[in-house]
């Protein structure tokens, strides 16, 4: 008995989930989240402004761009990154900060998605990537006006006493 109860009520409190998710997706607009990176000796800073009225899950990361140019984004998107930050980000403003960067020059990514449905997205714009997200089924992507933007870090020097 415990067992059919307990089926019922996770039944019962999913049936709201469900409803829901599909709501919060078609209430976002493309302006409901912005970015804005800077740099500060090693460390990049993006602050993400999050006008949607609900918590997004945040990430802030960064790909090599060698001399200083943005590679094509299927390149950043195989090799993935190695140097990012991520997390929760309630509505307002939230700064997420990569830091111990070694230097030269990178390009920074940014993406946010709704916590209560991940397949909804917003993402920095980089060339190409409108035609990549179009390429994932039921996936709604709004692309950032903040464009990703290559940063140079300085090389770090050693401390001479």
């Amino acid at each position: 008995m415990r067992l059919i109860t307990r089926a019922a009520l996770i039944a019962a409190a999913s049936i709201p989930l469900a409803i829901l998710a599909p709501a919060l997706a078609s209430s976002a607009a493309a302006d409901d989240v912005s970015f804005a990176y800077t740099v500060n000796g090693s460390a990049v800073t993006n602050t993400i402004t999050n006008n949607s009225d609900t918590a997004l899950m945040c990430g802030t990361s960064l790909a090599p761009a060698p001399g200083g140019v943005l590679p094509p984004v299927e390149d950043i998107l195989r090799a993935g990154q190695t140097l990012y930050t991520n997390g929760e980000v309630q509505p307002g403003t939230t700064i997420q900060t990569v830091t111990d960067i070694p230097g030269g020059s990178y390009v920074v990514l940014a993406s946010c998605s709704l916590s209560a449905d991940p397949m909804t997205m917003w993402v920095s714009d980089y060339p190409g990537i409108a035609d990549y997200l179009a390429g994932i089924p039921a996936v709604t992507a709004f692309t950032v006006q903040q464009a990703s933007a290559v940063v140079t870090v300085a090389p770090t020097l050693p401390f001479d006493s």
